[in-house]
């Protein structure tokens, strides 16, 4: 029996599918299926993750500063307390031990099957050196992601601080306005930095995805122009990306602080997931309606990306507004001294009241700067002591924060 041509081509197209996603498959590589994410052996993947804040993007308000919010003033801090020198050995010692293997495993533990891991670009390149690449900051994230391998906790790579700036303020380390939007070279830049990332991770089965931009575009300033321009951004990053890696997924976060949709059309990319941020709202269906409805219109997988900073009560109730909803979620933040409002908590060092005075008061000058500048013992054993105490076996689990979150329950102190 002979086949007819257009019999056979359709059996010969129907055979090579089932080859393509017999290899999908083996490859290892978490996928979408419709409105969902799927693991590797094909079942619905739910994410239940928790954010590594705090260690490659420094934030003011979790060293207890006010005035000092970004990591470059927080970096400036440090140095004008004890010299350069010591500065570049404390933020060493700090990348080192602030989130270590022991954090990693800790949070396979307590349950979480995936991390998202926000950074600084500027740990991988140097902000005045385009194609200049920094080792130790690819090898910090090598280590991460390796340890989450050995959990298996999945990852997602988000860039907090794009260059240029996508927000202007604190968090993304910026010069006070949104710059990225205004700069061709930046928005090279970005897409360059994340193709050398994919490119370097390609095959790495552990990240689930890439993050493209951490909250984008504030709302207090010129949405209306601004807006349109965050679309084609992600058009031009995701290009680059697909050049070096076709696998993993893309994370794309709505304007305004990941909260607006609006700015979005239909779905470009086979493997985006759309995702969202809430602070501090209710927590009924109608403050996440937006997000259902861009699902429903386009058939396509949501995330919650952050959220937290609040009561066990009210994160235990947007956590299951989120579960009942079918959206998988990644809280913030992992760890914070001193506080309730995270998984993992460590005190305050002796003599970090001064440190925290210092960092408030104006040092405008060299004059005020000498003046209100501690005594170098005291801030040598507050440093000292920040660097020991954050130390996974210093710190204690906050177990109705966990509880919240449906996680297991550990020991109050971690040994």
């Amino acid at each position: 029996m002979r086949f007819r041509p257009t019999l056979l081509a359709a059996l010969t197209l129907l055979v090579c599918g089932a080859v393509c996603a017999a290899r999908s498959q083996s490859a290892g590589f978490v996928g979408t299926k419709g409105r969902e994410l799927v693991a590797p052996d094909g079942t619905t993947l739910f994410l239940k993750g928790i954010n590594l804040g705090n260690w490659l993007v420094p934030e003011g308000y979790m060293f207890k500063f006010d005035s000092a919010a970004s990591p470059r003033q927080i970096g400036e801090v440090i140095a004008e307390l004890v010299g350069p020198e010591e500065a570049e050995a404390f933020w060493k010692e700090y990348r080192a031990c602030y989130i270590s293997r022991d954090d990693i495993r800790l949070i396979g533990r307590l349950g979480f099957n995936s991390v998202r891991i926000p950074f600084n670009f500027r740990v991988l390149t140097p902000e005045d050196q385009p194609g200049v690449w920094r080792k130790e900051g690819f090898a910090l994230l090598d280590s991460v992601i390796a340890w989450c391998r050995e959990e298996n906790i999945g990852v997602v790579l988000d860039m907090h601080c794009a260059p240029g700036g996508q927000t202007g303020d604190n968090i993304d380390d910026s010069w006070g306005y949104a710059w990225l939007f205004e700069s061709p070279a930046a928005q090279q830049r970005t897409a360059d930095v994340w193709k050398t990332i994919a490119a370097r991770y390609a095959r790495e089965t552990t990240v689930i995805g890439y993050d493209l931009m951490n909250e984008p575009i504030p709302h207090f300033y010129d949405t209306k122009r601004l807006n349109p321009l965050l679309e084609p951004l992600y058009r031009k990053i995701v290009a680059a990306i697909r050049e070096v890696d076709q696998q993993h997924l893309v994370f794309l976060g709505g304007a305004q602080w990941d909260t607006n949709f609006d700015v979005f059309g239909p779905p470009f990319d086979a493997r985006a997931v759309y995702t969202f941020h809430r602070y501090w709202s209710d927590t009924t269906e109608s403050v996440i309606r937006d997000f259902l409805n861009f699902r429903e219109r386009y058939g396509v997988p949501i995330w919650m990306g952050e959220s937290g900073e609040n009561t066990d009560a009210w994160i235990g109730s947007f956590r299951r507004l989120l579960e009942k909803e079918g959206i998988g979620w990644c809280f913030w933040p992992y760890k914070k001294m001193d506080a309730r409002s995270c998984p993992v908590t460590f005190d305050r060092p002796p003599f970090w009241a001064e440190i925290v005075r210092f960092a408030n008061l104006p040092r405008a000058t060299f004059g005020e700067l000498r003046r209100v500048r501690p005594d170098i013992a005291h801030v040598r054993t507050a440093l000292r002591g920040f660097l020991d105490n954050c130390r996974t076996g210093q710190c204690r689990v906050n177990e109705g924060y966990l509880r919240a979150l449906g996680m297991k329950e550990i020991p109050a102190h971690v040994r």
